[in-house]
């Protein structure tokens, strides 16, 4: 192959050329014959046994031509990927295919966008609100709580029932003397407090002895679905069975039994330990997203729309990944978010914008306090992945190049420089009117988030292992 630049330029694109030679389009259309052959019939022959020659002869020289264009596409774009002397994004966009006359050269135009020229304003000095992290007692007794609580004897008890028992009990819902679809139920184990239940019916089974039959009346929320909502109803219920929780005495051996700790006290303080880790994580996080909305906000930049579609293509396939995990669709995912798909689109495109902005601005951050990443640190991120994941470095470095993992830590070290030079305000408490929940149109943006731009197949988890932390998941 050869490439030829045409001297086109528009924007933030340059037009190439490819030149697929005679011997590489023999080769693609020799792979196309042996895939194809065994569905061409050919007379005298069984399928899959007629020479390529017999078929060319049969059905014409260009029978094979447009797979092998087909087959040979992608190399053409990876080797106009790798060869250009230009500094290009996302995926090339293949605007013609001319095959010559005689049949046995093409040649590929294609379209490469051009890393934009990006100017930024300030990036030291940023400030935002950081608050300080704690964690009250009463949290703490609240987590042990928790934990004794799932960790409780269930026994039963012949008595009524009381709030925090878990009881068995027959139920028929009636709306007008009807019974209604869904609202009946036998042998139900219904833990009283839980809120499983509409409001009130829970409380008025507090009270009923084993054996007992009570009405309960009742009236439906006015969020709930659409046929019942804001409906009065009457709950037949009879009391089967009730259950006791006994929890364990909250002592040292306690302790011992639910952790590697030998006294309660130190069980305890390694839970305040991990909440104020977990909590100082979220706080750091914040105060980096708004950190990065202040850096973009004096990013000029014109984003080639390459390096947007890049971006949405790997956080639809995240997503996509994501939610398969619990057996859900995207059309389903959608429609519990009360979202069109036309809607849902817009607001991830949204993010993929965001994104690409945080990545081009640390980039330029990078560019200008001429940020280095050593040997060693790469060596660091192949043996830490090795590590996180169980797998051979060896494996890892197939996976990631030692350019990719260059300029993932590039733009990590950039960030952290960004958010080291930034100046911590005074927190304040939001107001009750603040506190309002606020409509949202898009996720918030780390700089971490910023380094992941390709779907994540098998290979690029391992890659973004050497990046950094594994992605969270998708709430």
């Amino acid at each position: 192959m050869k490439l030829r630049d045409t001297g086109k330029k528009e924007k933030n694109e340059v037009e190439l050329i490819v030149d697929v030679e005679t011997e590489e389009l023999e080769a693609a259309v020799q792979k196309a014959y042996l895939k194809n052959r065994n569905r061409i019939a050919v007379p005298g022959f069984r399928k899959g046994k007629a020479p390529r020659k017999m078929i060319e002869k049969m059905y014409g020289p260009e029978i094979f031509i447009s797979d092998a264009l087909d087959e040979i596409l992608p190399e053409v774009l990876t080797y106009a990927m790798k060869e250009s002397d230009f500094n290009t994004v996302g995926y090339p966009k293949v605007t013609d295919v001319d095959l010559k006359d005689d049949k046995t050269r093409a040649e590929v135009t294609l379209i490469l966008a051009l890393y934009p020229e990006v100017i930024i304003g300030k990036y030291k000095g940023l400030s935002a609100q950081k608050p300080t992290v704690e964690v009250p007692e009463s949290e703490i007794n609240k987590e042990v709580e928790t934990i004794r609580t799932r960790n409780a004897r269930i026994e039963k008890v012949d008595r009524p029932a009381k709030d925090g028992d878990i009881t068995i009990i027959d139920f028929e819902g009636f709306v007008d003397n009807v019974a209604f679809e869904g609202g009946k139920g036998e042998n139900y184990e219904l833990e009283l407090g839980s809120g499983q239940f509409i409001p009130g019916f829970e409380e008025k089974v507090e009270g009923m002895a084993i054996g007992e039959e009570r009405d309960l009346d009742l009236v439906f929320p006015e969020n709930y679905k659409e046929d019942l909502a804001g409906k009065a109803v009457v709950f037949k219920v009879k009391l089967n069975e009730v259950k006791e929780k006994i929890l364990p005495d909250l002592d040292d051996e306690f302790a011992k039994d639910v952790s590697e700790f030998d006294t309660l006290d130190e069980y305890k303080a390694d839970i305040k330990e991990k909440m104020l880790e977990t909590r100082q994580q979220d706080v750091d996080e914040t105060f980096e997203n708004l950190l990065m909305d202040q850096l973009i906000e004096s990013l000029e930049v014109e984003i080639p729309e390459a390096m947007v579609d890049e971006q949405f293509e790997h956080q639809m396939n995240t997503l996509t990944r994501q939610i398969s995990a619990y057996g859900m669709q995207p059309a389903q995912y959608m429609q519990m978010l009360g979202m069109t798909p036309e809607l849902f689109k817009e607001r991830m495109r949204d993010s993929s914008v965001k994104q690409v902005k945080v990545t081009l601005a640390l980039d330029k951050v990078a560019e200008l306090e001429k940020i280095e990443v050593s040997d060693d640190d790469i060596d660091e991120e192949y043996k830490s992945a090795a590590e996180r994941f169980n797998m051979d470095i060896e494996k890892i470095k197939e996976t990631a190049t030692r350019a990719d993992i260059t300029r993932d830590l590039k733009l990590r070290k950039a960030a952290k420089l960004v958010v080291e030079n930034a100046i911590i305000e005074e927190f304040k408490e939001e107001s009750s009117d603040d506190k309002k929940p606020k409509k949202t149109t898009a996720k918030k943006t780390t700089a971490k988030k910023a380094v992941e731009k390709k779907p994540a197949d098998k290979k690029t988890v391992a890659k973004k292992a050497v990046a950094g932390k594994p992605e969270k998941e998708e709430e």
